[in-house]
């Protein structure tokens, strides 16, 4: 069971979400607005928010910023059909995903349970290890236990997405691993949303990573490899 913050101005979609996600066991709380979920974040711990991006008093990406300063919760953004939003200033932010609206509250809860697989199984590998997993090439340290990347000496802030990536990539160096796995592994399901969206976390890691983005081979009509 999953402690859940569904944040939208819409009563009726709320109510719709609460149902489903009540039904599947999780715990709901609901905010009307951005600087309500800000508050609530500040004084309960969830262990995931579905975010509406347009919402009176304070948007979704502003409430992020806020909550992104104490909390690095996974987060599923809404989003209506045709609004033209850049989607990259949602992925620096750490939004785990996207959900264009109208959407199937099935395809939510699958979205919802793929990601809190995801945190639990990354949680109880890192428990689990006594020592820390450790990937190191000329002046790229790469500390998977502690979730620390450093390039030449100096630690590089990522959002939570771009760590997931690289190292699911490390752990697969050498081998070239097709864009649909990378998103079943990485996303932790079949993952059926925006194309683009490997595309432009994969663009933020490699200018996370600098000089050494050159480790990230991008193979043409098939996905990428880890050179390492």
């Amino acid at each position: 069971m999953a402690r859940i913050l569904i944040c939208d101005d819409e009563e009726g979609l709320r109510a719709v979400i609460k149902r489903y996600a009540l039904h599947e066991g999780h715990e709901v709380m609901e905010a009307g607005d951005g600087m309500e979920a800000v508050e609530l974040c500040r004084n309960n711990t969830f262990d995931l928010i579905i975010m509406d991006i347009m919402m009176p008093r304070l948007d979704g990406f502003s409430a992020l910023k806020e909550i992104r300063k104490t909390s690095e919760v996974p987060v599923i953004m809404l989003s209506a059909r045709g609004e033209e939003y850049d989607k990259v200033i949602g992925f620096e932010l750490g939004v785990d995903d996207y959900v264009v609206k109208p959407f199937s509250s099935k395809e939510l809860m699958l979205r919802i349970g793929a990601i809190l697989r995801r945190v639990e199984k990354n949680g109880s590998a890192n428990s689990q290890d006594d020592g820390h997993v450790i990937y190191e090439k000329d002046g790229l340290k790469v500390d998977m236990t502690a979730y620390k990347v450093f390039i030449d000496g100096a630690e590089v802030d990522m959002a939570p997405k771009e760590y997931d990536l690289l190292f699911y990539l490390i752990r697969n160096r050498n081998i070239a691993v097709a864009r649909e796995k990378i998103m079943a592994e990485v996303w932790g399901f079949n993952y059926f949303g925006d194309d683009r969206t490997l595309d432009t976390h994969m663009k933020l890691l490699r200018k996370s990573l600098g000089s050494y983005a050159h480790f990230i081979k991008t193979l043409r009509g098939l996905g990428y490899r880890f050179d390492g």
